[in-house]
C-alpha cells in the first residue's frame, strides 16, 4: 500500500496551493520541507491580482497574516523622472494588489494546508527518488525513510531536489534574473505607497519599495542576467541605489536598513523547461513559471500548483501519462502566451526612450492609467487580447478577489489619506 496518493516537495506558495487542492478532492497528501516555518523567503513580498484570485480559491484569510498590506496605487517612475500614479479599483470592488511577507505568508499557507487535512512533515530535507516503479514514486525523505506515493509534485525551488534526483534539472542554469532586497523601516508617509523606478541603468530591470506594517517596506532591485550588470556587482549597486535621490526622498532621511540585505536568482522560462518526469509534476519556481517581464512568481506557483494538482485528481493513480499530458497542456495553456508577451515587452523596455515613451503613453489619460494598473497587477492573463478563448464578458471590468477582510490591518494609502478598510 502506498503511503501518500500525492506526495508534494517543498511548502512554499506553489507547494502548499497543490497539497490543498489534491486533499481537498479527496486525495491522501503527504508535504515535505526541509525548513521549519516560520522562515524567511528572499522575496519581494507583493501579491498580484492573480495571486489574489488564487488565494481566495484556497479559502485563504488575510486575517492570518500579521503584515499584510492591501494596495490601492502604485506609482511608477520612468527614467526621465516622471512619476505616474495608477490607481487600483476602490476597496468595495475587492482586492487587487497587497504585500505580505513571505515568513508570514508562508506559514499561514502551512497552517491552511493542515487544516485541509495535509499531513505536514517539517524539518524533512528530500535525500534521494527513484522513478523506476511503474505503479508508483519513491521518495526519500531524510527523518522518514522511504515514501511511497502515486505522484510526486516538486515544489522545492529552482534546484529542485526531486528534479535533480530524477535526471531532469538543467545543469548551469541560473535564472533569468537576479534580485536584492532589504527591509527598511521609516516614518516617511511616501513609503507607505507602492513604488516601482525604471532607472535606465537598470532596463528592463527596476527597483522597488513595497509597503508594509508599522513604518517597514520592502525595497530592492532586479536586474537581467546577463546585462549590464554583472552578480559580483550587485552589493555596490544596491548600496548605490539606495543613495540615490528619488529612492532617497521616498523613503526620507529616517530610514533604517534591518537584517541583511539577501539575493536570489529568478527562473522565468516556463515555456523550455521539463515539466515532468514520469510521475513527477513540477511546479513553481521548479518549474521556471515566474513573469518574464516582471520577476513576480506567487501567483504563477499558486496557479501552477493548483493545475497539478487538478491534473493527477483527473487522471487517477494508474494514468501517469494521462497526468503528465494533461498538467503539461494546462500549463501551456495558462502562461505559455502570456510568458511570449511579457518576453517580448521585456526587450522593448530595455532602452530609456522607449520606457518613457511607454510610460507617457500609460499616462495619457485616467483610463489608460486605470486599466494599466489592472493589467500590470495581473488582473487578467498578460496575453488575454491575443488569446481570445480567454475572453469573457467582464474583461477587465470584473470584481477582485472577495479574501476575508483583514479588520483592523492599515493599507498602503497616498500620503496624507487615512487607510482605508476593504469592505467585506
Amino acid at each position: 500500500m502506498l503511503d501518500a496518493d500525492v506526495a508534494v516537495v517543498g511548502a512554499g506558495p506553489a507547494g502548499t496551493a497543490a497539497a490543498i487542492h489534491a486533499a481537498r478532492r479527496g486525495l491522501r497528501v503527504a508535504l515535505f520541507d526541509r525548513a521549519r516555518f516560520p522562515r524567511d523567503k528572499c522575496c519581494g513580498d507583493g501579491l498580484t491580482t492573480l495571486a489574489l484570485r488564487e488565494l481566495e480559491d484556497l479559502g485563504f484569510d488575510p486575517a492570518t497574516v500579521a503584515s499584510w498590506v492591501d494596495v490601492h496605487e502604485a506609482v511608477l517612475r520612468a527614467p526621465s523622472g516622471r512619476e505616474v500614479h495608477l490607481p487600483l479599483p476602490p476597496p468595495s470592488q475587492g482586492r487587487f494588489a497587497a504585500v505580505a511577507a513571505r515568513r508570514d505568508l508562508d506559514a499561514a499557507l502551512v497552517d491552511l494546508a493542515r487544516a485541509a487535512g495535509v499531513e505536514v512533515h517539517e524539518g524533512a530535507a528530500l535525500a534521494d527518488a527513484d522513478g523506476a516503479a511503474a505503479d508508483h514514486i519513491a521518495l526519500h525523505v531524510e527523518g522518514h525513510g522511504t515514501v511511497r506515493a502515486a505522484y510526486a509534485i516538486g515544489a522545492d525551488g529552482m534546484w529542485s531536489p526531486l528534479r535533480r534526483a530524477l535526471g531532469a534539472d538543467h545543469p548551469g542554469y541560473r535564472g533569468e534574473w537576479h534580485a536584492f532586497r532589504q527591509y527598511v523601516r521609516t516614518s516617511e508617509p511616501t513609503a507607505r505607497q507602492l513604488w516601482v523606478w525604471f532607472d535606465a541603468d537598470l532596463l528592463p530591470g527596476y527597483a522597488w519599495s513595497f509597503p508594509l506594517p508599522d513604518g517597514r517596506a520592502n525595497v530592492g532591485f532586479g536586474v537581467l542576467r546577463g546585462g549590464r550588470w554583472r552578480v559580483r556587482e550587485m552589493a555596490a549597486l544596491w548600496r548605490d541605489v539606495l543613495a540615490r535621490p528619488h529612492v532617497r526622498a521616498v523613503l526620507g532621511p529616517d530610514a533604517e536598513l534591518e537584517e541583511t540585505h539577501r539575493a536570489w536568482p529568478i527562473p522565468a522560462r516556463v515555456d523550455e523547461v521539463v515539466l515532468t518526469r514520469g510521475r513527477a509534476l513540477f511546479v513553481g519556481d521548479a518549474a521556471a513559471a515566474a513573469d518574464v517581464l516582471t520577476g513576480e512568481g506567487i501567483g504563477q506557483a499558486l496557479l501552477t500548483g493548483r493545475l497539478a494538482a487538478e491534473a493527477v485528481h483527473a487522471a487517477g493513480p494508474q494514468r501517469a501519462d494521462a497526468a503528465r499530458a494533461g498538467y503539461e497542456r494546462a500549463v501551456r495553456a495558462a502562461l505559455h502566451a502570456d510568458h511570449r508577451l511579457s518576453a517580448g515587452l521585456g526587450r522593448l523596455l530595455q532602452g530609456r526612450r522607449t520606457t518613457d515613451a511607454v510610460l507617457a503613453l500609460v499616462d495619457a489619460s485616467g483610463w489608460t492609467r486605470a486599466n494599466f494598473a489592472r493589467w500590470m497587477f495581473e488582473d487578467e492573463p498578460r496575453a488575454v487580447l491575443a488569446t481570445p478563448r480567454r475572453w469573457h464578458r467582464h474583461l477587465l471590468r470584473r470584481p477582485g478577489p472577495r479574501l476575508a477582510p483583514a479588520a483592523g490591518r492599515s493599507e498602503a494609502s497616498p500620503p496624507g489619506h487615512a487607510p482605508v478598510t476593504a469592505a467585506p
